[in-house]
């Protein structure tokens, strides 16, 4: 009995030492695993500076097709798709109305007309009156003077003329008012011809219809602005891509840079442009400012269709050979308190007056950074001669989202950058460090 007491109790003492060396092992041994680091080269390359956004394909000249008349359609002589000429009929409303305010309008140039000429006739007659009153005068005027009749024989027929003369002036006003009528009554009749005229919707240039937007029956009312009958493009050979670029990056963007897109419709396919146009208006959607940027795009298979999405890139510099480290090695910063005494040990690299230390690294990820003129400063980390993080002050340049150009610094060719690390026990870390987990 006692013997198998004593050995129970010696195996749980055993138990015990082995729980113990374990946890001192897991213990001692994990706080002396160094942590290794994970390294990329700093290569040179061709570099390229780009922004990027989403744009709309339109027609460069699309032109809406109205009417300036109402009333009801009463043909379409065209659909979506069909080529159209200049002047072409495509459509006609209901004339007849228009038909008989023209004939309303030449009946009353007529009418307007007529009242012309009897008041004409009137001139002639005040006129004939007038001559007639004339004659009397002077002959009562002469009989007067050899005393054959009376003055007041003489006074009355100058009344008579003075009358006479009166007559003949309101025949003359009243025979202009008339020929001004007539001019009214045709003017009149000229617009009614033009709204007659105006019921032929005939195609404004030489181009394809893209849309229609009434059908036979349909009344269109033209009030206070034009009802939009068709739309017809142009020139689909030559299309543009209107494209909105964020206010952070318009200032990078010029006219004749090379631009490239790709539309979800030919996956695969890269078709070319030309930044033809930087709109200076701004459009401000939820404190958000962009400016529309016009794109060219060459479209002579005709297999860019209007209002395709498409996605563009800009090209905004480009170098040839660019001494270059990824990104992840300016995200990255050293566990604890190492990045203070590795900073502490390094002397910074000159920095243009534009500088910004580090935030100029976390920038260029973004792929915002522009040209080596608006460069920032930034910080790479090296290993040391003692193992550990060594911090490398950079002036950054280009950088096209995944790699960043090194403008100045004490980083070579063939240096290797850190980008991450991994401890022994498999945790990998990768930029800024995370809190660490118990």
């Amino acid at each position: 009995m006692k013997t198998s007491s004593r050995l129970g109790l010696a195996v749980l003492a055993l138990i015990i030492l082995a729980a113990a060396g374990y946890a001192a092992w897991r213990y001692f041994g994990t706080a002396t695993d160094a942590p290794k680091f994970k390294l990329a080269k700093a290569e040179t390359g061709p570099l390229t500076a780009a922004v990027s956004a989403t744009g709309t394909l339109n027609p460069v000249v699309s032109v809406q097709v109205g009417s300036q008349v109402s009333g009801q359609i009463k043909e379409i002589l065209v659909d979506f798709n069909s080529p159209v000429k200049e002047n072409q009929l495509i459509a006609r409303i209901d004339p007849e109305t228009f038909q008989y305010r023209l004939r309303q309008a030449e009946a009353d140039v007529d009418a307007a007309r007529a009242a012309l000429g009897v008041q004409q006739a009137e001139v002639l007659r005040a006129k004939a009156n007038l001559a007639e009153f004339q004659r009397d005068f002077e002959r009562k005027k002469l009989l007067v003077e050899k005393n054959f009749i009376s003055s007041a024989e003489r006074e009355k027929a100058q009344s008579v003329l003075d009358a006479g003369r009166a007559s003949l002036q309101v025949a003359e006003s009243q025979a202009r008012n008339s020929e001004a009528q007539v001019r009214q009554r045709e003017a009149q009749r000229g617009q009614a011809r033009i709204d007659l005229e105006r019921t032929a919707i005939k195609a404004p240039v030489n181009g394809i219809v893209v849309k229609r937007s009434i059908e036979p029956g349909q009344t269109v009312a033209a009030s206070l602005q034009s009802p939009e009958l068709f739309i017809i493009a142009k020139n689909l050979t030559d299309m543009q891509v209107e494209t909105s670029i964020d206010e952070a990056d318009v200032g990078r963007i010029m006219v004749g840079q090379k631009a490239s897109f790709t539309v979800d419709a030919f996956a695969g396919r890269s078709f070319s442009g030309e930044v033809k146009q930087v709109r200076k208006a701004a459009t401000v959607v939820s404190n958000v400012v962009t400016y529309t940027v016009v794109i060219s795009a060459a479209n002579p298979e005709l297999t860019l269709l209007p209002g395709m999405t498409a996605n563009v890139r800009v090209v905004t510099a480009q170098k040839e050979a660019a001494l270059k480290v990824p990104n992840a090695a300016l995200r990255f910063r050293p566990p604890g308190g190492d990045e203070k005494k590795a900073v502490a040990a390094v002397s910074p690299a000159p920095t243009s007056a534009k500088g910004g230390g580090a935030s100029g690294g976390s920038r260029s990820g973004s792929g915002r950074s522009g040209a080596s003129g608006n460069s920032g400063g930034g910080r790479v980390w090296i290993i040391g001669e003692d193992g550990k993080p060594k911090a490398v002050s950079v002036r950054l340049g280009l950088t096209d989202g995944s790699m960043t150009e090194i403008v100045s610094g004490d980083i070579k060719e063939g240096d290797e950058v850190i980008v991450g690390q991994q401890t022994a026990n498999g945790a990998k870390q990768t930029g800024v460090p995370g809190p660490r987990l118990f």
